[in-house]
């Protein structure tokens, strides 16, 4: 396969990304949860911002952060509901199994981008999963304005699993504010 149908083929597998969904709001009655592209897009755009505020680099932030849940086109969204029955797919394999046919150089760079989020000891990639954890909450403040009563859960898990002093300010925020407050700017 030549590079340009390598990075073609790839393209079609990130795809899918647009059609699986967040399952775990399934169990809280969500009927039509965002997709992982959904959440994967504003999970970037947070930790450029994150990562802007914590003095780290932006743009690295978001690139992190653009592949992090890139693994599910083979695995599906798994909820936290899996743990005592599965055990946890390794990100950095299956991505070096989706990157095996790519150029070097992409293929460096996506391992090389997921290999940094996992071992979270940048402060861009501590920017990049706080960042996660920021969206995961912000859609379920939006969830719980929309009537989703069962949503506290994640609240409360993403409260507690912020690093940067930037995240822990911005979720204390976002749990106060109505997700409509950008409109009366």
């Amino acid at each position: 396969m030549s590079d340009a149908s390598a990075i073609a083929s790839f393209g079609y597998e990130l795809g899918i990304l647009k059609r699986i969904r967040r399952s775990g709001w399934w169990h809280a009655g969500v009927r039509d949860p965002e997709s992982v592209a959904e959440h994967s897009l504003r999970v970037a755009q947070l930790a450029g911002l994150l990562a802007a505020e914590e003095g780290a680099d932006p743009a690295r932030a978001s690139y992190l952060a653009l592949w992090h849940d890139t693994q599910e086109t083979r695995t599906g969204d798994l909820p936290h509901t899996v743990k005592p029955y599965l055990t946890k797919p390794d990100p950095r394999q299956i991505t070096a199994d989706q990157t095996a046919g790519l150029p070097s150089a992409a293929g460096t760079s996506v391992r090389d981008a997921v290999d940094e989020y996992e071992t979270a000891e940048t402060v861009e990639a501590r920017c990049a999963r706080d960042a996660d954890k920021l969206e995961m909450l912000l859609q379920a403040v939006e969830y719980r304005e929309i009537g989703v009563q069962r949503v506290q859960g994640w609240i409360d898990s993403a409260l507690k699993g912020l690093t940067t002093q930037t995240a822990q300010r911005v979720a204390e925020a976002a749990t106060s504010l109505s997700p409509l407050a950008w409109r009366d700017r």
